[in-house]
């Protein structure tokens, strides 16, 4: 699903958040899965890699049997009060506001301020160094029914037409900002919607 956005800016971070900003470390605009990236919790704006580290993993990116990278920077919505990486963070309201310009199918009739893209968020000890990594992941949710996103990505030619799965980013109305971050899980679990 959304594997490059672009972040808002520092300065548009410091603007709207300037109490919960600390010290953050550097950006790109554009990012991709393990970049770094800004993230907003209840407490505080922070900067860490965009893939979840799943919970007691020896290494910053698990890998799959083959050996490959596994993609944990999209989370599907469906999946994560159960999935390994994701359901602590779930469990424990580890809730993030994403703030982003664009991903990477952007809507061009946008007003230029941010979007803020539900995510879950987490820390990870490297357990050599000792180094804490703040992380986090986006969530994505099914989309086939919404008459434009279902035309996004390649259809899977081995899928029916109504077993797709095509996904969606989850943005969160600034009215919303709020319940995401500190609510109940049933409250949060109600802003996932198309």
């Amino acid at each position: 699903m959304c594997n490059v956005y672009e972040a808002a800016p520092l300065d548009y971070l410091d603007r709207e958040w300037k109490s919960f900003i600390d010290e953050i470390g550097d950006y790109k605009a554009i990012l991709g899965p393990r970049d770094n990236g800004p993230f907003i919790t209840a407490k505080r704006v922070a900067v860490g890699q965009w893939g979840m580290i799943r919970p007691g993993s020896p290494e910053r990116v698990a890998k799959d049997a083959h050996g490959r990278p596994l993609m944990t920077n999209n989370a599907r919505t469906e999946r994560m009060a159960t999935a390994p990486t994701y359901r602590n963070a779930w469990k424990h309201g580890n809730r993030c506001l994403i703030p982003a310009l664009s991903y990477n199918e952007p809507y061009w009739g946008a007003d230029g301020t941010p979007w803020r893209l539900a995510g879950l968020w987490s820390e990870w000890t490297d357990r050599a160094s000792g180094e804490v990594v703040p992380n986090y992941t986006m969530l994505t949710q099914n989309c086939d029914a919404h008459p434009l996103l279902k035309l996004f990505h390649k259809p899977d030619p081995k899928l029916p037409a109504d077993q797709q799965d095509k996904r969606a980013v989850v943005p969160i109305e600034r009215a919303d900002w709020e319940q995401w971050l500190s609510g109940t899980i049933e409250e949060a679990q109600a802003l996932i919607k198309l």
